[in-house]
């Protein structure tokens, strides 16, 4: 329970239905189509596809996005994979020729297609219970009426407006200047983007005048993109992977996703005795940062698109998380692992809904750097995302960047089981710190005893570019035994990431939501 002399939120709780997300709106827009009659799917792709509109930076139709559904009625999780491809005449060899050792971050070269439209389409085809024009109604009226800027959402504008290039900055800058807090952002073309889809479905986007503006926006600048690589774009129906840490299991999203490196993290760790450890103090904070260094390195050698992720079971097998474990020091920090494979970022968004019926969906969707590539569609004004730079140019590698294949994503929503019942959707944003957040969340909820609010709002470190991040709610004593172990400290500008939960309480038939402070939403339930 948490110190009511102190400022903070206490977990939220309901009976009969609940989103946690980034933004209040989203969240509540989520909550009253599900008092609508809809289900967790309809709410969830309503809200996601609002936080397009309030947090344009983060997220967006010109993005990406992966789902965990867990129906009604049963405990099989379903994972879906809504991120797009490479365009056919993408390959590494000519990027290497041109001069590159990485893929270019704000060129069409970083842009994939993008996978979320379909991803949408098919879950509301396939689990959704109302019919696509009522679920994307809210983000529609948001889209021409505006939505106030909120405080967090101001802030990364600003720091990433210069990201914004050519028509983009028409289109998400007012005067060439980001919207200030509580300043109205509209987006009339995005809405007339969405009415199409709400009538036509996914043809809509992936094809006729919204695909032609898409390519040749692209192609005018240098892209390789067809309009038969938008309309072959397909989201795919993939089984999860799990691992176990103490009495719960942890269900991550298999590759292109990194959930494995999340499981792989929990299996080094309970190696450890994390338990016997002061949850925020020096040790703890180094063991975590060694084992995500191991984690990370056994990433950036294997996770790729599916097909070319041939040593998972490698990476999941317990004997490799033991003699991983075995090579960390407990006085000594040890050089950084591989140079990760992508550039870092942090903006992604996180929804999770779960119904009456206990319908749970754990959803993640993002454009991945602020404003991703920066590059605009210029009629409708669809901002893609960069995901092509999670590819590497290495020649030979799993990963490596050619026609048609999915790169590598950090993005992964979780759920965790107990005794096979679900009994938590949650998801950690932040870029690269995903997997290990996702370990962080899950060692203070069972080694901790943490509820899920009090698990978010924890103090956080990450270890990522050689530096050990710590943020404000670790004390200077800390900071200066984690340096006499040989971290370089780094106190992050904002707070590391975010997240939401929703935990099932089946003893009680309550619902329990937690939401990240170091964003602008909230849990909301009824």
């Amino acid at each position: 329970m948490r110190d009511f002399h102190l400022p903070g939120r206490s977990p939220v709780f309901a009976a009969n239905g609940m989103c946690a997300t980034s933004h209040p709106l989203a969240a509540n827009v989520a909550v009253d189509i599900l008092q609508a009659g809809g289900n967790a799917v309809d709410a969830a792709v309503a809200g996601a596809a609002l936080l397009g509109i309030c947090e344009p930076q983060m997220t967006g139709i010109g993005g990406d996005c992966f789902a965990l559904i867990k129906p009604a009625g049963t405990e099989r999780i379903v994972a879906l994979n809504g991120s797009g491809r490479a365009p056919e005449g993408l390959n590494a060899a000519s990027l290497r020729e041109a001069g590159h050792d990485s893929v270019p971050l704000y060129r069409p070269e970083a842009v994939t297609v993008p996978g979320a439209v379909d991803a949408f389409c098919t879950l509301e085809s396939d689990y959704g219970r109302l019919e696509l024009d009522a679920v994307l109604a809210p983000a529609i009226s948001y889209a021409e009426d505006g939505v106030p800027v909120a405080p967090r959402v101001a802030f990364d504008w600003g720091h990433s407006a210069d990201t914004l290039q050519g028509s983009a900055r028409s289109f998400y800058l007012t005067g060439g200047q980001a919207p200030k807090t509580g300043a109205r952002f509209r987006h009339p073309k995005q809405a007339e983007v969405l009415r199409r889809i709400a009538r036509d479905g996914r043809s809509a986007f992936y094809e006729g005048e919204v695909a032609e503006d898409m390519v040749n926006s692209l192609n005018a600048l240098g892209g390789v993109h067809t309009l038969d690589d938008f309309a072959r774009t397909q989201s795919d129906y993939t089984m999860p992977v799990s691992g176990s840490y103490g009495d719960v299991e942890l269900v991550e999203h298999p590759p292109n996703g990194q959930g494995a490196t999340a499981i792989l993290l929990l299996n080094i760790l309970s190696e450890l005795d994390v338990a016997a450890m002061e949850p925020f103090g020096a040790m703890r904070a180094h063991i975590e940062a060694e084992a995500t260094k191991l984690a990370y390195d056994a990433r950036n050698r294997f996770v790729a698109d599916f097909d070319s992720s041939t040593r998972i079971d490698h990476m999941l097998a317990p004997e490799t998380a033991s003699k991983l474990a075995a090579l960390i020091d407990p006085r000594r920090a040890m050089p950084s692992a591989a140079i990760i494979t992508e550039a870092v970022h942090r903006d992604t968004i996180y929804i999770t809904v779960v119904d009456r019926d206990r319908m749970a969906v754990s959803l993640i969707y993002s454009i991945f750097h602020s404003f991703g590539s920066g590059i605009a569609s210029e009629r409708f004004g669809i901002l893609f995302h960069n995901r092509g730079a999670g590819f590497t140019l290495a020649r030979g590698h799993p990963n490596e960047a050619n026609a048609g294949k999915r790169p590598m994503h950090t993005i992964i929503p979780a759920m965790l089981k107990r005794d096979d019942r679900t009994i938590m959707p949650f998801g950690v944003m932040g870029g690269q710190y995903q997997a290990c957040g996702h370990a962080r969340f899950v060692t203070n909820l069972i080694d901790f005893g943490l509820d899920p609010q009090s698990a978010i709002d924890a103090p956080r470190s990450f270890h990522d570019e050689g530096a050990l991040q710590l943020e404000n709610g670790y004390p200077d004593s800390v900071c200066a035994s984690l340096a006499e172990r040989g971290h370089s400290i780094v106190r992050p500008e904002t707070g590391i990431g975010g997240a939401q939960a929703i935990r099932i309480d089946h003893e009680l038939g309550v619902l329990e939501g937690g939401s990240d402070p170091r964003k602008d939403g909230c849990a909301i339930g009824y």
